[in-house]
């Protein structure tokens, strides 16, 4: 394997040349824009063999990776934060038709007010849209996760689109060592492109799509494709594990970090968690038990990993770079979820931080960790590095049975 120093746009571009990607449809919005750029001058070039298809907004581009799924091409674009909410309609309809795409996305917050900086408020607004959501926290992970999304979302038993998602300008700017798989040995881990068993359209043998479906039969295809999606999750843990025996980098759908003895256990997604990580070992010399757990995979849900993890410790404290607003933090009720019938679980606390962009350091880290170890009665949601009634401990009220 070659070693490369590559963004984290360039390393999403590189995986999807590497995948031999038949069609992409382009629409610049930062901080993603690097990438389609990159695959253009890959195609201009003369290095990558597929069809750039240069759109005029994002819903028109996720209609052309539909159009192109739906004759059986391996497609591909890239968005994020109000792009994703234009192509909403259509990662509905994407997901619907089980079509295999591929979107690679810089996360960024939504406006207003206007902002271009991270957080996690543009996936997680669309996670029950019926796609495969897999999260990243270094630039190398992108290069892997974007190759393993091709092999999850074409497996047969799945045959659902995924998003790759990786933390605006933090990786998508960001430059770091790549290790490169050969291109033989790409070929060799992924189908080559158009030989997936699905329905597709085709003249000689005609087809229809899409058809309107009466209440009667709606919530039977709705049950469908939503254990099509949850039933997926064991295909991921397969694919990470292959990916891992052929290529010495093991993925796991919820990493764990120091949880084996954890009284507190931090539990997010995204590149925050390395933060969170270092932060756990410098309070750990200082005797604080403290284990961390990234989700890789938010959707279909971990439910499984997340039972397990919560058997270990007696604070899950969940860290949300969102916010359901008038609620909570939109990792945390599916955390909830799975412990709520439990007699006895963990305390469950959510703590929402680096709205926008802002610096998520150790001192973030630390307050959250202090905080999980008092008791407040009720209180479960709190705002650490948000300035609220008394700065440092904004929080939204619980209620007290």
């Amino acid at each position: 394997m070659s070693t490369e120093f590559y963004s984290g746009n360039m390393a999403a571009a590189q995986a999807v040349k590497a995948a031999r990607v038949q069609v992409v449809a382009a629409y610049p919005i930062t901080p993603q824009t690097h990438t389609v750029e990159y695959l253009s001058d890959f195609v201009n070039n003369g290095e990558f063999d597929a069809r750039m298809i240069k759109v005029e907004s994002e819903h028109s581009a996720m209609s052309a990776c539909a159009g192109a799924s739906a004759i059986g091409a391996r497609t591909f674009t890239a968005s994020c934060s109000q792009g994703i909410q234009l192509m909403s309609e259509v990662l509905y309809m994407t997901s619907g038709m089980f079509f295999p795409v591929v979107m690679a996305i810089a996360n960024r917050t939504m406006s207003m007010p206007v902002n271009i900086w991270p957080d996690h408020q543009d996936t997680l607004v669309n996670r029950d849209c019926g796609w495969i959501q897999l999260y990243t926290a270094s630039v190398q992970e992108i290069y892997d996760t974007t190759l393993c999304a091709y092999r999850i979302s074409e497996d047969e038993s799945v045959s659902l689109p995924s998003m790759v998602c990786y933390d605006g300008f933090i990786l998508s700017h960001a430059s770091e060592p790549v290790q490169q798989i050969p291109q033989a040995e790409v070929d060799d881990f992924l189908p080559a492109p158009g030989t997936m068993k699905r329905p597709i359209l085709d003249t000689k043998n005609p087809l229809q799509f899409g058809e309107v479906l009466f209440p009667e039969w709606y919530p039977d295809y709705e049950y469908k494709k939503h254990q099509g999606l949850a039933n997926s999750i064991s295909v991921i843990r397969d694919v990470f594990e292959e990916f891992g025996e052929r290529f010495g980098r093991k993925y796991k759908v919820v990493e764990t970090y120091g949880c084996d003895d954890a009284e507190i256990i931090l539990l997010g997604i995204g590149s925050m968690m390395d933060t969170a990580r270092w932060t756990a070992d410098r309070l750990r010399e200082q005797g604080k038990k403290v284990g961390v757990a990234m989700l890789r995979v938010f959707r279909p849900f971990p439910v499984e990993e997340i039972a397990a993890l919560a058997k270990q410790a007696k604070v899950l404290a969940v860290l949300d770079r969102d916010i359901g607003y008038g609620t909570a933090g939109m990792v945390y009720p599916d955390v909830t979820r799975v412990l709520f019938n439990w007699e006895k679980r963990p305390l469950v606390l959510n703590f929402i931080i680096g709205l926008g962009g802002k610096d998520i350091v150790p001192a973030t880290i630390e307050r959250v960790v202090e905080l999980a170890e008092q008791d407040y009665q009720g209180k479960d949601v709190f705002w650490p590095d948000a300035r609220g009634p008394e700065e440092g401990i904004a929080y939204t009220e619980g209620l007290t049975l």
